[in-house]
């Protein structure tokens, strides 16, 4: 007889899927999957227009992450027109590393403050009430302030850099528009940088749930300076295995695609990148601030590296593979871009107005950061008009496409059970697994429209016996 399970959508997430759940004859889990049923467009309709609107262009794939497109595009384009990003003059490097950093400081706070503190002030079971950052703000007032400030405060120096808090318009080819000036640097140091910290006695007190929830072996992938140290705006791309062993060794982000390529699947519109030597079951990697810690020497301000000692300490773990410490190493690298932020700020080269270098035009660029979620590629090439041929995104979200459908997995085999009645904390965990990776579904598709995102469950008969619609 079949049945509908009745429970919330999955929330709190950017963008639109579905989840299905594969049972066998004994209704035991077989497999499950974590779909992106979004349309993919912008690599296919930026072709035809010109180089230099592209980092306007391509930030429209998200209202969440923009900045960080807008830079990735703008590192391309500069390539376009001969500089790379040590050819820029300083105040244009430190301009949009000062706005990269914001950017990453109030997306972190962002989803930390109001996406995933629900499930770590009320649980996984939470009632459906509890579920949103109006509980929050009810529970804990302090948390919910704080929260909304550090996004205050980096979205308003956005709006001096680039215009608008959202979808601006600060780099240029070679460069960016405009300085700081003195009123807007005084400003900004007069504000609260100290970001809250939570997690560790929040770690202390749900170790044993924290540990062990969806924690699987996997590759972990991101930026290093020429020390090893994380580094979030220009770097080399380094990855590790779940034991770190080094898999890709401090390479150039220019020869990204000597060593990376995409994997397709008939059930999802997103892609699974992984490492061409390793293969794709066992080459792919989880990229973002879980990822970014394991893979680092150090971080280069003083109290981000304290903070991610203790981290790793109480970890006890070389490489930390447990999807739900991301929460904590979202709150190091808060703390780490404020550091870098204060320093920028202090900086007279931002008041500086020699804002555009130019070189030898080339017809192909690459431009490669760690955008809040992890690492983000934008690869273009032109023709002799300037017109772009090709372009190729590979965002942070599609590398952490297998570590979502490892996860999902992890809860439908060890969470979801499959006999009796399935309960709505049960299929919450679900969502819960999902919403660590801070995902991005639109900018990962480049989406066209809405769509909802289901759950379902089907019998080994392939007959769907229970589902949730969002929004119905």
């Amino acid at each position: 007889m079949n049945r509908k399970v009745v429970i919330d959508p999955v929330t709190r997430v950017e963008g639109h899927g579905r989840v299905t759940i594969h049972l066998d004859e004994y209704g035991k889990v077989h497999d499950s999957f974590f779909h992106i049923v979004e349309f993919r467009g912008f690599e296919r309709f930026i072709q035809g227009h010109p180089y230099w609107e592209a980092p306007v262009l391509v930030q429209r794939l998200c209202g969440i992450c923009p900045v960080s497109h807008h830079l990735a595009a703008a590192k391309a384009i500069d390539q376009l027109v001969g500089i790379d990003p040590e050819d820029l003059s300083p105040a244009a490097f430190k301009l949009r590393k000062l706005m990269h950093y914001a950017q990453i400081f109030q997306s972190h706070a962002l989803h930390f403050f109001y996406l995933a503190s629900p499930d770590l002030l009320f649980g996984a079971d939470a009632p459906v009430d509890k579920r949103n950052v109006f509980a929050v703000a009810v529970a804990d007032k302090e948390l919910a302030r704080k929260g909304i400030l550090m996004r205050k405060f980096g979205q308003e120096i956005i709006q001096v850099i680039a215009g608008k808090k959202i979808h601006g318009v600060a780099a240029v080819p070679g460069g960016v528009h405009h300085p700081f000036t003195i009123k807007d640097r005084d400003y900004f140091l007069n504000g609260d940088l100290i970001p809250m910290r939570f997690m560790k006695g929040y770690h202390e007190k749900n170790r044993a749930w924290l540990d062990t929830f969806a924690a699987f072996p996997s590759g972990h992938l991101g930026m290093v300076d020429d020390q090893g140290n994380l580094e979030l705006y220009h770097g080399k791309l380094r990855a590790i295995d779940n034991e770190g062993k080094i898999t890709l060794p401090d390479v150039s982000t220019n020869d990204y695609l000597k060593y990376f390529t995409e994997g397709v699947e008939r059930w999802s519109y997103m892609k699974f990148p992984y490492l061409k030597e390793i293969g794709r079951e066992h080459g792919w990697n989880r990229v973002g601030p879980i990822a970014r810690l394991n893979i680092c020497n150090a971080i280069p301000t003083p109290l981000a590296e304290k903070e991610r000692q203790e981290y790793i300490a109480f970890s006890g773990q070389k490489v930390n593979n447990s999807t739900l410490y991301s929460h904590w190493a979202r709150l190091i690298e808060i703390l780490h871009c404020a550091e870098v932020i204060k320093m920028l700020l202090h900086d007279e080269d931002i008041l500086n107005d020699d804002l555009v270098r130019e070189g030898v035009k080339r017809l192909e660029g690459i431009g490669i950061i760690e955008a809040p979620r992890g690492t983000l590629t934008h690869h273009y090439q032109v023709d002799e008009k300037g017109m772009i041929t090709r372009c190729n995104l590979i965002v942070s979200t599609t590398h952490n496409n297998e570590a979502m459908n490892q996860a999902v997995r992890w809860v439908a085999n060890n969470v979801i059970s499959q006999k009796g009645t399935i309960t709505d904390g049960m299929l919450n965990q679900v969502e819960v697994a999902i919403r660590a990776y801070d995902p991005c579904l639109s900018c990962a598709t480049q989406a066209l429209g809405q769509m909802p995102l289901k759950l379902e469950i089907y019998n080994h008969l392939d007959e769907l016996i229970g589902e949730h619609v969002k929004g119905e």
